[in-house]
């Protein structure tokens, strides 16, 4: 029985302490809630609150600026409402007799044309459009103004009135706005540009008003056309009279090229020169350096086709868009010498003028790339206004800073090749001249009669140890004027008499023959061949196209560039 005792005050000591632990536990956990609950509940909510103070407070700011707005605001809004309650039932009314007895109510307008029109007001500080409520009598053509004010719906001054001397019809492109045209007083000095609310509209003004349509281009002092202008003498007078005038009078004033001149001067000096009046532009100071540089630029503009032709434009970006500088270079010089011949010299004016332009940089700000933004979509303008042509512009500006920073260095190969071509244009007349009293077989023999002059490989630019690269000339193209006429020789100084039916002393020579590439090309067309420097080909021989030979690579055959190969 003891032991049974023990055992059950055991088990009540076990409970007891495990019911204290626990009830520790609970007061620990309620005390910490307690205690958590004054921060958690109580910062979120003054946020809360301090985020609500904040706005209302701003919100009060706000308020308490726009308060001054708001009252007038609230009076104009109660006065529209007033109206329009007062005005309803009266137009209601009238509309309601109207319509029954409509012969009684017909009154006759004493106005040809009466409605809302918006005038012109220029400032020192600008222009303006004013609403006016305007009428017009064509007996006695008299023009009346009133301005009227959008608030109110009253007019706001003394209404103006004048008589009517012509009414003309705004060209769009000449103006920001639409519906416009000009209106002459008698008796006021100054045209009057007024703008209809539609079309409709300005075409029973125009009518009313006997108006006419705008001239274009009847005498010089209007603006030039596209297409008038022409790559003839005229045109090239006219580039190289301005590009004298901004040499000798404007190459160091600041924004050159970049700063326009006036519309109406522009037109009237391109008008004289292109009629082919005697205009001083050097010496005379009536004609500002502004308008003399646009008026060279509008030239450029208005002629038929850009200088660098709409055929070779696509060419000419591709080049532009090239990852490798060289590459860029050579490609444009390539499709510059493919150029037609007029074109091609105008150009060469131009960039030529450009470069100076560009080494007064510090003092005119012309750069290079300024020079390319100007010149750029000029000289490659788009046929299209299209967003492919507004995305390519860059590239047109790239191209024509090319040329420019390139221009000494292509003269240089320019003089090389004028040089080479006037002693091989030697060379052939010397040999043209030759009687045909040989025959077939000694035109193939070393021992035959000798003749007076030497041909030998080049040992120049021609030379086949030399590799065209960026800094040395780039090869002329088969089409450039330049380009000698058939073979890729040269001649000596001095010359050496040796027999006239050397193998390579006659063009009769270009028959089936072995060649290498001096430079690269790549095939602009089918019939062509596309081959790196180096490349030989065989089978050479003259083909029907002037400055092309015909030869065989890999196989196929095409027509490869013939100052782009020497014979073997």
């Amino acid at each position: 029985m003891f032991c049974f005792d023990l055992q059950a005050d055991s088990q009540v000591d076990v409970v007891r302490q495990h019911f204290y632990e626990v009830s520790l536990e609970y007061v620990f956990r309620v005390h910490e809630v307690q205690e958590r609950k004054m921060f958690e509940f109580v910062e979120p909510l003054l946020a809360f609150l301090q985020g609500l103070f904040t706005f209302y407070h701003h919100g009060y700011e706000l308020a308490k600026d726009f308060g001054h707005f708001k009252t007038p605001l609230q009076i104009s809004i109660q006065n529209t409402r007033d109206r329009f309650e007062g005005t309803r039932s009266e137009v209601e009314s009238l509309m309601k007799k109207m319509k029954a007895n409509p012969q009684e109510h017909q009154s006759i307008s004493p106005y040809t044309m009466e409605g809302y029109l918006f005038v012109q007001k220029k400032s020192p500080f600008g222009s303006s459009w004013v609403k006016h409520y305007c009428t017009y009598q064509k007996e006695a053509k008299k023009v009346t103004m009133v301005p009227f004010d959008q608030k109110t719906g009253g007019k706001i001054g003394d209404e103006e009135t004048f008589t009517l001397k012509s009414c003309i019809r705004r060209k769009t492109d000449s103006i920001e706005k639409r519906f416009c045209f000009d209106v002459e007083g008698v008796d006021r000095a100054t045209m009057i540009t007024m703008q209809a609310l539609s079309e409709d509209d300005r075409r029973l003004w125009i009518e009313a008003m006997d108006g006419r349509e705008p001239v274009y281009n009847l005498n010089k002092d209007n603006p030039i056309s596209e297409g008038a202008a022409q790559l003839d003498k005229v045109g090239f007078d006219l580039v190289k009279k301005c590009i004298r005038a901004v040499e000798e009078r404007g190459i160091n004033e600041q924004g050159l090229y970049r700063i326009a001149g006036v519309n109406s001067r522009v037109q009237k000096l391109l008008g004289l020169l292109m009629g082919s009046i005697d205009v001083d532009l050097e010496t005379s100071t009536e004609w500002e350096i502004k308008t003399i540089t646009s008026t060279l630029k509008h030239y450029l503009r208005v002629l038929p086709a850009p200088l660098m032709t709409f055929q070779l434009q696509h060419s000419f970006i591709k080049a532009a868009k090239l990852d490798h500088p060289e590459s860029r270079l050579s490609e444009i010089h390539k499709y510059v010498h493919r150029l037609p011949e007029k074109n091609r010299a105008m150009l060469e004016i131009t960039i030529k003028h450009l470069a100076k332009v560009s080494k007064n940089h510090k003092q005119n700000l012309m750069t290079v790339a300024n020079l390319g933004v100007v010149f750029g979509p000029t000289l490659l303008r788009p046929k299209e206004e299209t967003v492919a042509a507004i995305m390519d512009i860059k590239f047109q500006n790239i191209v024509v800073e090319i040329l420019i920073e390139n221009h000494e260095q292509k003269q240089k190969n320019i003089t090389n090749s004028s040089t080479e071509s006037v002693v091989i244009a030697a060379v052939n007349a010397s040999l043209n001249a030759k009687t045909h009293r040989q025959s077939v077989h000694s035109l193939g023999s070393c021992d035959t009669e000798t003749s007076t002059v030497k041909l030998e490989r080049p040992n120049s630019l021609l030379n086949s140890k030399r590799k065209p690269n960026l800094t040395s000339p780039l090869p002329p193209s088969p089409s450039s004027p330049l380009s000698p006429s058939w073979p890729m020789v040269s001649a000596p100084s001095s010359p050496v008499p040796v027999s006239s039916t050397s193998s390579d002393s006659s063009p009769l020579s270009i028959q089936c023959r072995k060649a290498r590439a001096l430079y690269a090309c790549k095939a602009e067309y089918d019939s062509e061949l596309s081959f790196s420097a180096g490349t030989m080909f065989e089978n050479v021989h003259s083909s029907k196209e002037p400055g092309w030979l015909e030869g065989t690579l890999d196989g196929k055959t095409g027509l490869i560039p013939e100052n782009y190969v020497e014979f073997l």
